[in-house]
């Protein structure tokens, strides 16, 4: 798989990630308009904070919250 970040920061602030099977001819053409474009960035191995987050979910290094408003009021400290 390879991951399509396409930013969108100019409209909504947020940035979109799309994942692409890239096992067919169609993706392949896909990445290569993608490419084209200048507000779009092809990731093809993940970032140094996504390694970090997944190496901590599986070594249970996570937090857990009873309910959304815990969970803010921790992201919030």
């Amino acid at each position: 798989m390879t991951f399509v970040s396409l930013s969108y920061k100019i409209i909504t602030n947020y940035m979109t990630y799309i994942s692409v099977d890239t096992k067919n001819k169609q993706s392949e053409s896909f990445l290569a308009f993608v490419q084209t474009l200048p507000f779009a960035t092809i990731h093809t191995t993940p970032t140094d904070i996504t390694l970090k987050a997944m190496k901590d979910a599986r070594e249970a290094k996570t937090t857990k919250h009873k309910n959304v408003k815990s969970l803010v009021a921790f992201l919030n400290k």
